[in-house]
């Protein structure tokens, strides 16, 4: 391959970038879901009425904002894919997306750290009422 065939190449999968970061937000942040049960993906009413706010919202303002001249993308590293008002489709991946992995980890956090006390309260009861291998004090 050629220089130029590189960097033909090269720019070819730039495009790519920004939905492939997304990607791996969402693949990095999945085994929340299947390991620690975060319950995200398997409620999607609820998922749906959780993002659509947000993504309501801020796909108004970006695209009043690329309307006015305000913002912009990188043609370089979008698929040149745009919705309408010129919303480039990684933009509302992104609105989707980061949210998504935000309520993984937070409901994530919220399990590990009820069991912790779930734990933390069964040994408390443990010590308290004593056992037949460690009498009360």
């Amino acid at each position: 391959m050629t220089v130029t065939g590189a960097a033909a190449a090269a720019a070819a999968t730039e495009r790519w970038q920004y939905l492939a970061v997304l990607a791996g937000c969402l693949l990095v942040t999945l085994p929340l879901e299947l390991v620690f049960g975060a319950r995200v993906y398997r409620q999607p009413r609820r998922l749906v009425r959780a993002l659509a706010p947000a993504v309501a919202v801020f796909v108004a303002w970006d695209v009043v904002a690329i309307d006015r001249g305000h913002w912009s993308y990188n043609a370089r590293y979008v698929t040149g894919w745009r919705l309408p008002g010129a919303l480039p489709v990684e933009e509302l991946a992104f609105f989707v997306a980061v949210p998504t992995c935000a309520l993984l980890t937070y409901e994530a956090v919220k399990v590990v750290l009820g069991a912790a006390r779930r734990l933390a309260a069964g040994s408390t009861a443990t010590r308290a009422g004593g056992s037949p291998t460690m009498p009360r004090a």
